[in-house]
């Protein structure tokens, strides 16, 4: 049973494993959701901050909201190596345990807001483990014609942990006790609801089949037809199984000539390896700076300055645009293309940014209430369009580089040096993400919605970048996204028209490496069968068959 795509089967198989493991990203997009609506709660002001009316001191409030994703820069240099080791699922299955001890601890938490802030360390361990292996999974699994739309899942899983952790804190926010006063079930009940999507993540995940290329790097090559064929919904005998298994198995003997890899190769010179070191993690900073956790992060803080709307109503739209534009984004990104996406996404961002900090800070004004000073946007008008501004922005955000970065990360790499590579580009993410959670109180106090223009230029920074040095990697088997990437004579800006060796274009079934494979010596024995004796030349490829 499969649909066609592009004219090539893909199997419901393939859809099943590519949602399923997007459960990672709901777990960060709750956690990233709920922090912004929990700080300002009246029992947990009154637990950790003194006092349901007091202000936060920035430092705390940064770091109760930063620590998560300091403990996700340890947690993405982890995630990708311990799949290396005990297979991409497992390493899904060791973050889903880490989640559940740092919920444990935050839940417990009584007065200490230090217990809370080392609670969402470990969870953050979890969660950077987790936005490592959960896209390097979906990316060495699922057929290259849906690999885009599948990755990019797990940033609409992001944007849905986001959109149902905005539900649930504006559910439970009133929550009193038997005397009227804030019952702690306001914060620990959002916290402790993430204990079952753990549950579903981890126990899910072992119904899927493992990572066929990582199969096929631990010398388990007899179970990549099987499962190649089953991500497709089709024999092993299928045309489409017999080019990826060719692929796989080419790429893996020529990585064992080559030897063994450590970190340090991730900085040398030889086949581009720091040039794309160095552009993933570039992207992934670029992702975090566009200004999206500015607004989710501080969107309740942001949005009381604006409007006199209720604030949790005002995330859970922002939250509902994010959602519901993410799904044309999966479309787009396999439709048009990696580039495109960020390219005009980025342009994008940058007119709405502008308009948002230009109406921020011609209208701001700062009052005094009960001796704490704060800023508002005097103009009513003006705080509508502040809102409309941020709407477009996460429009133009969600259906280009919050989807498009993570697909483009999961093929760039260089094979063997993909989870040390995507370890480290997710690094980025996370480094990033730290700064934005721990500086942005601190920021904000000082040059208020002229933040806005910081990301502007973040913006048009992350238009360069992509113009002159990502590769499109739509519709390319990731062998050959790592050819593209050595081909001397392919430049980023028109990378589009690159094509396989010995292909017409991207979508054709079976591209003619048999040649160059036999030359190399790389020929896999089923295969090396078929050689002409007389000649030397490789026949009747499609006719060979798989064990």
């Amino acid at each position: 049973m499969h649909v066609n795509v592009y004219g090539a089967p893909v199997g419901p198989t393939a859809f099943f494993v590519g949602l399923l493991a997007s459960m990672g990203g709901f777990l960060f997009g709750w956690d990233t959701g709920q922090i912004s609506a929990l700080t300002e709660m009246d029992d947990f002001k009154n637990r950790f901050a003194g006092g349901a009316d007091e202000r936060w001191n920035t430092w705390i409030h940064g770091l109760i909201v930063g620590l998560l994703s300091a403990g996700a820069i340890l947690g993405a240099l982890i995630g990708a190596p311990i799949g290396d080791v005990l297979g991409r699922r497992m390493s899904i299955v060791v973050g889903c345990v880490i989640f559940t001890i740092g919920l444990i601890i935050q839940v417990a938490s009584e007065t200490a807001w230090y217990q809370v802030a080392i609670g969402r360390l470990i969870t953050g361990v979890s969660i950077g483990s987790l936005s490592a292996a959960v896209p390097m999974y979906q990316s060495e699994t699922v057929p290259r014609q849906v690999r885009g739309g599948l990755v990019g899942t797990y940033q609409l899983f992001v944007t849905l942990g986001i959109l149902l952790s905005y539900v649930t804190c504006y559910g439970t926010h009133n929550y009193t006790d038997g005397n009227n006063n804030p019952s702690s079930a306001q914060w620990r009940v959002p916290i402790a609801i993430g204990f079952a999507w753990g549950i579903v993540l981890g126990g899910g995940i072992m119904l899927c089949p493992e990572s066929p290329r990582w199969l096929a790097r631990r010398g388990r090559t007899e179970e990549v037809p099987r499962i190649l064929a089953r991500m497709r919904g089709v024999d092993v005998d299928h045309p489409e199984v017999k080019n990826e298994y060719m692929n796989i198995v080419e790429e893996v003997a020529r990585e064992e000539k080559l030897g063994d890899s450590s970190w340090l190769d991730c900085f040398k010179f030889e086949e581009r390896a720091l040039y794309r070191t160095i552009l993933g993690i570039a992207i992934q900073f670029g992702q975090q700076f566009s200004g999206i956790n500015y607004f989710f992060y501080f969107g309740v803080n942001v949005f009381q300055s604006v409007t006199d709307m209720d604030s949790y109503i005002v995330q859970i739209i922002l939250g509902a645009v994010n959602t519901g534009t993410t799904f044309p984004g999966l479309w787009a990104l396999d439709r048009f293309g990696r580039r495109t996406c960020l390219l005009v996404g980025a342009a994008w961002m940058l007119i709405w940014l502008v308009i948002y900090a230009s109406v921020g800070t011609a209208y701001e004004q700062i009052i005094v209430e009960n001796g704490v000073s704060r800023t508002v946007v005097s103009s009513k008008g003006g705080g509508i369009l502040m809102i409309c501004a941020a709407c477009f922005f996460i429009t133009g955000f969600a259906t280009t580089w919050g989807p498009g970065v993570w697909s483009a990360l999961a093929e760039f790499a260089n094979p063997k040096l993909r989870g040390k590579q995507y370890g480290m580009a997710t690094m980025g993410n996370w480094i990033a993400n730290f700064c934005i959670g721990f500086f942005t109180p601190k920021i904000d106090e000082s040059i208020h919605f002229a933040y806005g223009f910081v990301f502007a230029g973040c913006s048009l920074l992350n238009f360069l970048i992509v113009y002159f040095f990502l590769y499109e990697s739509a519709n390319l088997t990731l062998e050959n996204v790592n050819t593209m990437y050595l081909d001397p004579d392919a430049r980023a800006w028109n990378s589009h028209k690159w094509t396989p060796p010995g292909a017409t274009s991207r979508f054709d079934v079976f591209p003619t490496l048999a040649e160059e494979c036999l030359e190399q010596g790389y020929i896999p024995p089923e295969i090396a069968e078929k050689k002409d004796e007389e000649n030397g030349r490789v026949i009747n490829v499609q006719n060979a068959e798989l064990n």
